[in-house]
């Protein structure tokens, strides 16, 4: 069974009501889903600083309580290689991108995201859009 990690965006949408996005982590069985401590870290931040924050911190925490928490520090190898690689070919892609993308591919997970125009630069990166 495949295992995933979803990235910020598809978080946000899901927190924002996404039918589509429910629905697909539903028929995946919500055990092989999985945050990473940058997410959450992401996640926290949208909600301190939304007009509601403590409503949607709380709405936060409830979405990031039914996901498995990756860390980061197995993943550091891999965005150090990466990162100096893209920088050598004149693309950047924010280190936090990096760092989730990093993750990813060292646990061997696919990446949900809404952003494959930067993270397909990334070596060895199985992406999932469930936007197109």
């Amino acid at each position: 069974m495949k295992q995933y990690l979803l990235d910020s965006d598809v978080s946000i949408d899901y927190l924002r009501g996404s039918v589509e996005v429910a629905r697909k982590i539903k028929a995946a069985g919500l055990e092989n889903f999985h945050l990473s401590e940058i997410t959450v870290a992401e996640l926290k931040y949208g909600a301190a600083k939304s007009n509601r924050p403590d409503d949607n911190r709380l709405q936060v925490e409830a979405f990031i309580g039914e996901f498995g928490i990756i860390p980061i520090y197995e993943s550091l190898d891999v965005f150090a290689f990466e990162k100096a690689r893209l920088e050598k070919l004149g693309l950047r892609l924010d280190d936090f991108d990096l760092l989730i993308g990093a993750t990813a591919i060292h646990y061997g997970l696919v990446l949900v995201t809404n952003n494959v125009k930067h993270f397909e630069r990334m070596q060895r990166l199985t992406i999932e859009n469930w936007t197109t």
